[in-house]
């Protein structure tokens, strides 16, 4: 999680993701990449705006698409500038991408090699930013890396309570590498192994779950049990209860598989719960 990608359109909930996007990058001696995407308008020849109609590619449009460049381009610098200020050291350099949203992430991800995707999220019916949850779903479906999104300001992104939602079946064991990633970044943090159900029994679960830290050892983690007739909203309050600073959620975008592990679970988490969520593709 060194080379890390913070997709911003200057929200507040952007803002807050390139909060932590800083912090994490310096508990990691890693490197920020700030990017801005400049959508493309439908049916437009050669033209781009961020929120406006279509731009003509008359020369009128094209000083329109140059001032806003260079507008952009401002609002990233001062960005760099805040970040220089947070965390002295770590490199930041910016990018600006005309695309469609999600197209122009993805785009600079391939592109520049990106480790991490930080990205700020808000619900449906947020027109007035690009980060409304189709956007994120979009991203957790298809970046070929982890995605943080982040929902809420935390000046403080010290990770002390680790959320890890599963089955702990076979399938599981398949997302222990990137979850001994997330503990190999914060080391002393606790690891919270959660399995949500519905009248499920609590003492057969946790015999599951202790079996499976064991096997695997995991060290410094905790066992529970959510009773609850939606996984999502299991996680979602468990999260609280503990006051999770991270949910690590594993996807496999593939049908047939344990509910865990479906994509959509991992959107709703993303968009909903309140700490900061990490989505990953299991390999294979």
């Amino acid at each position: 999680m060194k080379n890390i990608l913070v997709a911003t359109d200057f929200s507040p909930e952007s803002h807050h993701a390139f909060s932590v996007a800083v912090q994490l990058a310096r508990h990691t001696g890693g490197q920020l990449t700030l990017l801005h995407v400049l959508e493309a308008a439908e049916g437009a020849a050669g033209g781009f705006s961020t929120v406006g109609g279509p731009v003509s590619g008359h020369s009128i449009d094209e000083i329109f698409v140059i001032k806003l460049m260079e507008a952009t381009k401002r609002r990233l610098h001062a960005l760099r500038d805040e970040a220089a200020q947070l965390a002295p050291g770590v490199p930041v350099h910016d990018e600006v991408e005309m695309a469609r949203v999600g197209d122009g992430i993805l785009a600079a991800v391939q592109r520049l090699g990106t480790d991490l995707v930080v990205m700020g999220a808000r619900g449906h019916g947020a027109v007035e930013h690009f980060f409304v949850s189709s956007t994120t779903e979009r991203l957790i479906r298809l970046a070929p890396c982890p995605v943080l999104t982040v929902k809420h300001p935390a000046a403080d992104f010290a990770v002390r309570n680790i959320v890890f939602p599963s089955d702990f079946s076979g399938e599981a064991a398949g997302a222990l590498d990137g979850l001994r990633q997330v503990q190999a970044a914060f080391p002393g943090a606790t690891l919270h192994l959660l399995h949500v159900a519905a009248g499920a029994d609590g003492h057969v679960a946790q015999q599951q779950m202790q079996d499976f830290a064991n096997e695997h050892r995991l060290a410094n983690c905790l066992a529970a049990e959510v009773d609850a007739g939606q996984v999502s909203a299991g996680i979602e309050a468990y999260a609280q209860r503990v006051a999770a600073d991270l949910v690590v959620i594993p996807t496999y975008v593939r049908s047939g598989l344990s509910h865990f592990l479906r994509a959509s679970i991992a959107e709703t988490v993303a968009t909903h719960a309140f700490p900061p969520v990490l989505t990953y593709h299991l390999a294979g």
